[in-house]
C-alpha cells in the first residue's frame, strides 16, 4: 500500500467513530503523555491544537499553560510553510480561513530551546516512522528541532506494523 492508499485506509478508519468516540479514546492518551517524563522535564513544548479527526489536545494544552512550561503551538501559513506560535491561552487563537482555530500568539523561533514536540500523524509503525497528511509540514520542521524529544500521538487504529517512507520522511524518538 503506497502513502496515498493509506492515508485513506486511515482516514476511512477514523470515520467509523464519532467525534465523542474519539474524544473518549483520547482521554488515556493524554493521560500517558501528562504522565511522560519527557513531558514533565521539559521547560518549552510544542504541542497542536487538535482537528477534528485527531487525539484530543484543546483542554491539554490550557492545563500546559498553567503548569507555567512554554506552550507553542503550530501554525499553518501556506501551502509548504508552518511557523511556531506561543501560546498563553485561548485568547490567543482565532478562527482562520479554513474556519479552523489557529494561534495567533507571538512567534518563536528559537526552535533549539525546544525540549519536547508531540506530533500528531496520520499513523506511526513500529520502527517509529511517521505517515502525516501530506504536505511535509512537520518532517520540514523537524530537522529544524533535532535536539527535541518528539514523541508521535495517535490512536491505537494508527499504529502499524510497517508504513512506505521517503528519504525526507522524520523519525520521531517514540509513539504514545
Amino acid at each position: 500500500m503506497n502513502k496515498k492508499e493509506l492515508r485513506k485506509e486511515i482516514r476511512n478508519r477514523k470515520q467509523q467513530y464519532t467525534q465523542e468516540e474519539l474524544k473518549k479514546l483520547s482521554e488515556p492518551i493524554i493521560n500517558r503523555l501528562r504522565h511522560h517524563p519527557k513531558l514533565i522535564e521539559a521547560k518549552t513544548i510544542m504541542l497542536y491544537h487538535s482537528l477534528p479527526d485527531e487525539v484530543f489536545t484543546h483542554d491539554f494544552v490550557d492545563e500546559m499553560v498553567k503548569t507555567g512550561k512554554k506552550v507553542l503551538l503550530p501554525v499553518v501559513i501556506n501551502e509548504t510553510e508552518m511557523e511556531i506560535r506561543c501560546y498563553t491561552g485561548s485568547k490567543d487563537m482565532k478562527i482562520s480561513s479554513f474556519n479552523i482555530l489557529e494561534p495567533i500568539g507571538e512567534l518563536f523561533t528559537d526552535y533549539k530551546n525546544i525540549d519536547f514536540i508531540a506530533v500528531p500523524g496520520m499513523s506511526f509503525d513500529t520502527d517509529r516512522n511517521r505517515l502525516g497528511r501530506g504536505k511535509g509540514y512537520y518532517d520540514r520542521f523537524l530537522k529544524q528541532a533535532k535536539q527535541a524529544y518528539k514523541l508521535g500521538i495517535c490512536f491505537d487504529f494508527q499504529k502499524l506494523e510497517s508504513i512506505p517512507t521517503d528519504e525526507y520522511d522524520e523519525k520521531v524518538d517514540a509513539v504514545l
